[in-house]
C-alpha cells in the first residue's frame, strides 16, 4: 500500500467520522428526521400504566410492549411528533383505544388505563330483596327482605358470607310498619331506621356492637343462594326509640365525630341529642331549613336564604354566600359539601356555591344525587340525560385539571341512574336496563363500554360497585346478584 493510498484512505475515514458522528450525537439526543415535514425534529413518546397485567400495547396497529406481573406500565419512546392511535389489548377484556399526540421532548401519559373483563361471572347472593344499602365501611350489606310477614332487615357480611338476622316489622310493632330510609354512622357501628306507624313518623337506632346476631346462619344455600325469610330470634335486639327527641323532630343524622350522639331539626330550630343518656341541647342554631353533617363541618341554610358553616365545637359561625339564596315556599330543600364545595339542592335543581362570588349557581337539573371519587378529587353528577365530571382540585396528572373544571363526557337518549364511581378514573352507572362504564379521559373518544352480566336486567335495578372487594352489586327483579373481581 503506497503512502499517497494510506493518506487518501485516512482522509476518507476522518471525512466519514465527522460526518457520521454528529449524527449519532443528535440521534442520541433523540433527534429524528420527519420525513413528513422535511426537517429534523426532536422525539417525543408515550408512558402507559395499564391494569390489569399482561396486555398488549399497539401504536398504529404495530405491537410495541407487553406488560408483565413485574412492571405494569410501558415507555415508548424515539417517536416522530405527530398524533398515534395507541390500543392497549388483552383477551377476554375490553380494549382500550385512543389517538394521543406526542410532541417534542414532551412524554405524553396516560397513567390510569383499565381494561374491563367482557363476561364477568354473577353469582346470586339472595332472594326476596327489595332494596340493599352497604355500610360505610363497605363490608357489610343491609339487606330488605319481604314475605308473607312483612318486612325484615338483614346483616350479610360479604367476607364470610353469613347473614344475620337484624329486625322486622313485629319486632317494632304488631300493626304494619312502613320504612322509608336507612341512614349509617360514618363507623359503620350504627343504624337510624325512619319509619311510619299509624301515619306517625317513628325513629330508631340499631346499635351493631350490641345487637346480637341472631341465629346467623351460613349464606350459601343448596340452590346456589344464599337464602331468604326469616330466623328465629336469638336474643333481645338493641333497638332504641329516638321519642325523647319530641313529634316534630325531623332531619334526623348521625354526628360524624361521635356516633353515639345525632344532629336533628324541631320547629325549624337546630339541635344535637344523645340516644344513650336521652338528652338534647339547647337550639343552636335557629330558623333553619335544612342542614348537612360532613366529617369535618356542620352545614346549614337559614330561612334568610344564607348558608352558614361551623365546626363541631359550634364556637365559629362563618356566613358562605354573601347573596342570599331566593327561596321558594313548599319547596324542599337539601345541603351537600365535599372538600370547600357546597350544593344546594332545591326540588329537581342542583345549585354550586361560587367561591369568589360567594352565591349560588345553578349546575344541573337532576334528581340524582352527587357521587364523590374514591380520592376524593371529583365529582360526578347529571344534567338531564348528560354525565359530568366537577374536579374539586387541581390534578398534575395528565391531562391536567384545576379546581372547579367541568368537563362533559357523555349524554344518552335514555334515563341514567344510578351513577357511582368504579375507580377514580372510571364512572358505572344504569342506562336503560344497561350497565355502561366510562372513562372520564376525554382526550379523543372517550371509552363506553357495556358490561353484560349473566342476568336479565328488569324492574327494580339498584347498581353498586364495592371498593373494598372490587365487586358489582346488582339487585333486579328482588334478585341480589355480585360479580367476580372487576378490577385487579
Amino acid at each position: 500500500m503506497t503512502k499517497k493510498f494510506r493518506t487518501i484512505l485516512f482522509l476518507f475515514f476522518a471525512g466519514l467520522f465527522f460526518l457520521i458522528a454528529p449524527l449519532l450525537i443528535l440521534y442520541s439526543q433523540g433527534y429524528r428526521f420527519d420525513i413528513d415535514e422535511k426537517k429534523i425534529v426532536q422525539t417525543g413518546g408515550f408512558f402507559l400504566k395499564v391494569r390489569p397485567t399482561g396486555v398488549e400495547i399497539y401504536i398504529d396497529s404495530k405491537l410495541q410492549k407487553k406488560t408483565n406481573f413485574l412492571f405494569q406500565s410501558v415507555l415508548i419512546q424515539n417517536l416522530i411528533p405527530k398524533k398515534y392511535r395507541i390500543e392497549v389489548k388483552k383477551q377476554g377484556y375490553f380494549s382500550w383505544e385512543k389517538t394521543l399526540e406526542t410532541k417534542e421532548k414532551q412524554v405524553t401519559e396516560a397513567k390510569n388505563i383499565i381494561l374491563i373483563p367482557k363476561n364477568p361471572n354473577f353469582e346470586i347472593l339472595n332472594k326476596t330483596t327489595e332494596n340493599f344499602w352497604f355500610l360505610p365501611a363497605q363490608k357489610n350489606i343491609i339487606l330488605k327482605e319481604l314475605d308473607e310477614n312483612g318486612w325484615s332487615l338483614k346483616l350479610f357480611n360479604t367476607e364470610k358470607e353469613i347473614k344475620s338476622y337484624l329486625i322486622s316489622e313485629q319486632d317494632i310493632s304488631t300493626k304494619p310498619v312502613e320504612l322509608f330510609t336507612l341512614e349509617f354512622s360514618l363507623d359503620s357501628k350504627k343504624i337510624l331506621l325512619k319509619t311510619g306507624l299509624k301515619e306517625q313518623l317513628k325513629y330508631f337506632i340499631i346499635d351493631l356492637t350490641k345487637t346480637p346476631a341472631r341465629n346467623a346462619s351460613p349464606a350459601r344455600q343448596p340452590d346456589g343462594s344464599h337464602g331468604g325469610g326469616h330466623s328465629d330470634a336469638g336474643g333481645p335486639i338493641n333497638l332504641i326509640s329516638l321519642d325523647f327527641l319530641g313529634k316534630n323532630a325531623e332531619q334526623i343524622s348521625f354526628n360524624s365525630k361521635d356516633s353515639s350522639k345525632i344532629f336533628f331539626l324541631r320547629n325549624n330550630q337546630f339541635f344535637e341529642g344523645n340516644f344513650i343518656d336521652k338528652k338534647t341541647s339547647l337550639a343552636l342554631f335557629k330558623n333553619v331549613l335544612t342542614y348537612y353533617v360532613s366529617s369535618e363541618n356542620i352545614y346549614v341554610l337559614e330561612k334568610t336564604g344564607l348558608v352558614f358553616e361551623t365546626d363541631f365545637s359550634f364556637n365559629l359561625k362563618k356566613k358562605l354566600n354573601q347573596t342570599p339564596f331566593s327561596l321558594k315556599a313548599e319547596t324542599g330543600y337539601k345541603l351537600e359539601a365535599f372538600n370547600n364545595f357546597v350544593f344546594l339542592k332545591e326540588a329537581k335543581n342542583t345549585y354550586l356555591l361560587n367561591l369568589k362570588s360567594k352565591s349560588f349557581e345553578k349546575l344541573s337539573e337532576t334528581t340524582v344525587p352527587l357521587s364523590i371519587s374514591p380520592d376524593s378529587k371529583k365529582i360526578a353528577y347529571l344534567n338531564n340525560n348528560e354525565i359530568w365530571v366537577l374536579f374539586l382540585t387541581n390534578i398534575s396528572d395528565q391531562p391536567k385539571r384545576k379546581a372547579n373544571d367541568k368537563i362533559f363526557l357523555t349524554r344518552f337518549s335514555e334515563k341514567i341512574k344510578h351513577i357511582s364511581w368504579l375507580s377514580s378514573d372510571y364512572l358505572i352507572f344504569a342506562c336503560d336496563s344497561k350497565i355502561k362504564i366510562v372513562e372520564i379521559d376525554d382526550r379523543d373518544k372517550i371509552n363506553i363500554i357495556d358490561l353484560a352480566p349473566h342476568t336479565k336486567l328488569g324492574e327494580g335495578l339498584k347498581i353498586f360497585f364495592n371498593q373494598n372487594n372490587k365487586k358489582l352489586y346488582i339487585l333486579t327483579q328482588d334478585n341480589l346478584y355480585s360479580s367476580e373481581k372487576l378490577l385487579p
